[in-house]
């Protein structure tokens, strides 16, 4: 069974009931509809929402997370920020009660605390070659762009940060987004609708307007090089800018990055670059749609001496689907591997809310996965083919770390 209904102040709450599961899950998803001021703002931002309410302090928050077997998560997204619970049945009302005491009384204490914190996490992070080169990556891909306020933006800006500018930020959030709420489990509607009501019904009211920023856009190819004296491979990112959801191109470019290198074993990058020709210890593609933009990237990791063949192995690989019709098997089978995907990604409660809250923020709706699917079954070797000469060309950013 599955219900949409408006609460009073505009969010829309989507249910669905799955019967004799034990433990229920909701998700609360808030748009991004502003240029973050600094980089890293909205993510200190986050960090604080479990440090303490004017009614509970951050001890008493996690004792009765863990009292209850809660699993309470705040978490920031390119789009949206992200509030969910999942909770026995038995317990969704102590569930609704701290979600709601965390969303309206949060009180951002310890800052300066979680800023060094921030600072010491990140720098650990970027430790990490990989890590290291997909961040150059994104970060001279959308350039100028929310999706770029990458690590090391935020290192670099981290000091202008301040504790009013969260407390601003949090506000301007809640009074200009698209709200919505989705839950599934087994528990009544008639109970959520109202539960909901009465405990997010008073917040601002949830808006229909898109997001006040630009689409993300690369307007020069770029190659991004970092040398490092202490690394014994090289990591390498290619990767474009290409249309995103909702776009006719969607469910095509989807079923190009099965195909290349999102099927493991069975991917053409796999096959060619790794089982062939040695190159690669790791070898994949990646294709992730935002709201205001899309990327599709290449990674491999070689030793030094092969990436000018690497890359070359890149080119063959793209030329050869941008040429060669794909066969109808392998259209098939790449089908088939990204709906057993998408089957693995919503096995359980939790991560059916937080798929429809994902749709339903982005304005999509929230059954969007379910007219995705129906376009994926229609595209043709051709569409695969159209949209590799499209957008696999020179506009490109490549990320390079090597000894």
């Amino acid at each position: 069974m599955k219900r949409e209904e408006r609460l009073n102040n505009n969010i829309d709450l989507f249910y669905k009931r799955n019967e004799n599961t034990p433990r229920a899950a909701f998700c609360m998803n808030f748009s991004l509809n502003q240029v973050e001021k600094f980089p890293g703002l909205y993510a200190v931002m986050t960090r604080l929402f479990m440090q303490g309410t004017k009614n509970r302090t951050a001890e008493q928050l996690a004792e009765e997370f863990d009292r209850y077997a809660i699993e309470f998560i705040c978490e920031l997204k390119q789009d949206y920020l992200r509030f969910k619970f999942v909770c026995l049945n038995e317990d969704f009302d102590k569930a609704m009660e701290l979600m709601e005491d965390v969303l309206k009384n949060t009180t951002f204490e310890d800052f300066d605390r979680e800023l060094i914190k921030l600072q010491g996490e990140i720098t650990a992070e970027l430790d990490a070659p990989r890590a290291r080169a997909l961040e150059n990556y994104y970060k001279n891909l959308f350039d100028g762009h929310n999706y770029g306020h990458t690590y090391t933006r935020i290192l670099d800006n981290i000091q202008n940060l301040t504790k009013e500018d969260v407390i601003a930020a949090y506000q301007t959030i809640l009074n200009n987004s698209r709200k919505v709420i989705s839950f599934v489990g087994d528990l009544d509607f008639e109970d959520i609708y109202k539960k909901s009501n009465e405990k997010f019904g008073d917040l601002p009211v949830s808006c229909d307007e898109k997001p006040d920023m630009a689409r993300a856009e690369l307007k020069e190819a770029k190659d991004v090089e970092i040398i490092r004296q202490d690394l014994n491979q090289a990591h390498i990112v290619k990767g474009w800018i290409v249309p995103t959801l909702a776009t006719d191109d969607y469910p095509a470019l989807l079923l190009l990055n099965i195909i290349l290198g999102a099927s493991g074993l069975s991917s053409r990058l796999f096959l060619e670059l790794r089982d062939k020709k040695g190159l690669a210890y790791v070898v994949r593609s990646s294709y992730e749609a935002f709201a205001l933009g899309a990327n599709f990237a290449i990674y491999i990791a070689t030793e030094p001496k092969n990436i000018g063949v690497s890359l070359n192995g890149f080119k063959e690989e793209i030329d050869k689907i941008k040429t060669i019709p794909v066969s109808e098997e392998e259209l098939e089978n790449a089908k088939n591997n990204l709906f057993g995907k998408w089957a693995f990604t919503q096995e359980t409660n939790n991560q059916q809310a937080c798929l429809y809250a994902h749709y339903g923020v982005l304005g999509l709706g929230f059954d969007y996965l379910n007219k995705v699917k129906n376009a994926v079954k229609q595209v043709t070797s051709e569409q695969i083919k159209a949209c590799a000469e499209k957008y696999f060309n020179e506009l490109a950013v490549l990320s390079i770390i090597k000894p």
